[in-house]
Formats: structure tokens, sequence, C-alpha cells
């Protein structure tokens, strides 16, 4: 009796409360009217005539949310409703796009998951449509991401050859942190490189002349003159700056430390480092296709290869 009372009370509320799947009529579905209609047409043109020539069935549906459920979850429920590609092919592809949730997944049959990989589809969502999504062009992000799409299937895009940071050495980990980088706008980079060097500027100061807790911030800020500036920069630029700030820095502590010049220069700046004077240290202080039709999927089965992403 408690387990259909715990049936009851917490697992039909889940199938009651879960976001409907919407009848496949098109290949494009736009529940925002977000899409201008002709584009709407063109694509679904598009779309027909690459089914004709290849059978695979690609299908574009905007949604408003999600309705608080996952995106791998609801998209691999709406593919597997549609049943999109053909049966024994498996040949099925759907680009699902929650509007108002930034969300977006690319959800790839079995069938294609050897040509339109994982890592492809994220590649295809990071470079080739959350640009245009995040300036409100969602035809062109649309138009380009589905390009890709079939390119990729036909074996005809291929992600570019990462950079090769091995003249790098220890520090060619770096290059896996400076993704996006040189996407950033050139002012947005010139005020964030002033805003950094000014807050480490002032850190660096105190760890400079301080004798003792300042080797602490010294090497405590390593990280900071290699995360920022690499994320910026690049990691070519970003090794730099940490090699200046690492060695140049280093040394000019030593400086202040073993000589009586330095000791002095210290004196001047209000920090003692003597014993005998018992002073301690001092520093100074980011539309629905309005026509009806009888589209419908051939039967082809999913695994929830793809991938998601946000804007």
């Amino acid at each position: 009796m408690s387990r259909i009372l715990v049936f009851f009370f917490f697992v039909i509320p889940v199938f009651l409360s879960a976001k409907d799947v919407p009848i496949l009529k098109t290949r494009v579905l736009d529940e925002t009217w977000t899409l201008h209609t002709d584009f709407v047409s063109a694509l679904e043109k598009q779309l027909k005539d690459h089914e004709k020539k290849t059978s695979n069935q690609i299908v574009v549906y905007l949604t408003p949310s999600l309705e608080g459920e996952n995106i791998e979850e609801y998209s691999i429920r709406v593919a597997e409703a549609w049943k999109l590609g053909q049966k024994g092919k498996d040949n099925g592809v759907l680009l699902l796009i929650a509007k108002d949730d930034r969300k977006l997944k690319i959800e790839v049959g079995y069938g294609l998951e050897g040509n339109l990989t994982d890592i492809l589809c994220r590649h295809i969502i990071e470079n080739e449509i959350k640009p245009y999504f995040k300036k409100g062009e969602f035809d062109k992000g649309i138009q380009n991401g589905v390009n890709r799409i079939m390119s990729a299937i036909e074996g005809e895009y291929q992600m570019p050859v990462p950079k090769d940071y091995s003249h790098l050495g220890p520090l060619s980990f770096l290059g896996e942190l400076s993704y996006g980088s040189e996407h950033m706008p050139i002012g947005l980079k010139i005020f964030l490189s002033i805003f950094i060097v000014v807050v480490l500027g002032i850190f660096t100061y105190f760890a400079t002349i301080t004798p003792y807790i300042g080797w602490f911030v010294y090497f405590f800020l390593f990280p900071f003159w290699t995360l920022f500036p690499t994320a910026i920069h690049g990691a070519n630029v970003g090794s730099a700056v940490f090699l200046t700030y690492a060695i140049g820095i280093g040394l000019y502590k030593l400086y202040l430390l073993i000589t009586p010049q330095g000791r002095k220069r210290m004196k001047r700046y209000g920090v003692s480092i003597g014993s005998g004077n018992g002073s301690g240290s001092r520093s100074s202080g980011w539309s629905s296709s309005g026509s009806s039709g009888s589209f419908r999927g051939g039967g082809g089965s999913f695994g929830g290869g793809g991938s998601s992403g946000s804007w």
C-alpha cells in the first residue's frame, strides 16, 4: 500500500509536469515565432532536398522554454518520439533551441555518430551557432549550424587543427586555457588589461617590499598573473607575462633582501627588516512554419549522441 502511495504522490506528478512533445509536421518548427516565414520556407526546402538526396532527416525545433526540464533529457525524448531518420539507418539529427533558456542541443542518431561526433557537435555549437545567437541573429546562427551539420555528415567539415603550444614547454597547457581569446573585442581586452594590471599591481607592490609575508603573496599571485593574461591575450602573451613577473619580481625581491642598497630602499618605503629595532613589516597601502504537412519521422533511433550548449 505504501508503494502505491509513493507512486501516486511522487512518480505521477513528474509525468504530469513533463514538457509535452509537439506533433511533428514540418522540418522547421518554430514555437517562438522568431524566424521569418521566408527563411522558414527556404530552410524547409533545403532540409527536404537534403533528405531526398541522402535520406538523412534533419529537423530544427525552436521552443520558448524547457519548462524546467534538462535539455539533454528533453531532446532525446523529442528525437525518440519523432523517430527521425530511416529505420535501420538511424540517420536523423535534431537541432533543438530553447530560446528563453538560452540553451541548444544537437541530437544525433546512431547512424551519423561516426561523422557527426560529440566533439564536432560541440565545436559547431560554440563556433558556428552561438556567436550569432549572442547577437540575436537566430536565422543566421541556425542557417550556419545546419550548413555545418550537413557538411560534417558528408565529411566535408572538419574541426580546425589545434594550435601547437609545445614551444612553451611546461606552460604548454595554457593553450587549452586561451580558447576564445581571439574572439574577444579589442575594447574589452584593453579595459580588462588595465583593470587587472591596476588590481594585481597593488598586491604585487605589497609582495615586493614586504620581507616575510611578501614571499607568500609573491607565490600566491602566480596563477593570477598567468591565467588572466592568457584568457585575454592568448597563451603566448600569458606565458610571457608570467615569466616576466616570476623572474623579474623574484630577482627584485632578492635584491632588496640581500644588498645594502636594497635594504636602504626598503627603509625608504617604510619597511624595516633589521632585528634590533623590534619593528615589524609595514606595507602601504558576462516562427513556427505556418503551413501544415504530412512530414514524419522514418523510424530512426537515438542514443544520446551530440552536444549541448548555452549562450
